[in-house]
């Protein structure tokens, strides 16, 4: 079969194949990651098993702890957490040229490793409306830096009876500062 053998304790075991990298995080112990494209599935999972289903969006470029606290927050409003994540061409509308500074497809790996998020959804408009008409989550939860007024989104997800949350933002945590700051160096 090709398949290598090793020598412990004076057996012969087969040995362990080291992980694809590419095959992305491994679930955590006792936790079934749901692949990319099941997260309408893993809604419709939760909500029939009578979860609530929290979402939160953004461009999610350069992570850093102001995003992870978001997100930890975010999962706390539910029993699901789906991020809505901007594919590049909606991250260079919104950002500008030179953005994003990494590709949707790292972004959404780094995503679902890690543990407070159950599910990765990338849409290409400027904002989530579509894809959270599709979840119809019970909680939309977006970064404090936003008001309820500025969130095209939150009438749409009240419209339903879902619930708009702004969460504390951390100050000084921004990937735009962080960027800057880099390129300055």
């Amino acid at each position: 079969t090709g398949a290598r053998v090793v020598r412990s304790r004076g057996r012969r075991v087969p040995a362990r194949t080291p992980p694809d990298p590419a095959a992305g995080p491994p679930a955590p112990r006792g936790r079934r990651r749901p692949e990319p494209a099941t997260a309408r599935r893993l809604v419709d999972r939760v909500r029939a098993d009578g979860g609530s289903i929290v979402a939160a969006g953004g461009c999610f470029d350069l992570l850093h702890a102001g995003h992870i606290a978001l997100l930890e927050a975010a999962r706390k409003s539910g029993d699901c957490l789906v991020v809505c994540l901007n594919s590049d061409a909606s991250v260079r509308r919104l950002k500008g040229p030179g953005r994003p500074l990494v590709p949707a497809g790292d972004r959404a790996r780094v995503l679902r490793a890690l543990a407070c998020v159950d599910a990765v959804e990338v849409f290409d408009e400027d904002t989530p409306e579509r894809l959270l008409a599709e979840l119809r989550p019970d909680v939309w939860a977006k970064g404090g830096d936003y008001g309820a007024a500025d969130l095209p989104e939150a009438r749409l997800v009240e419209g339903w009876g879902g619930q708009v949350v702004l969460l504390p933002y951390l100050d000084g945590r921004s990937t735009t500062a962080l960027a800057t700051r880099a390129a300055s160096r």
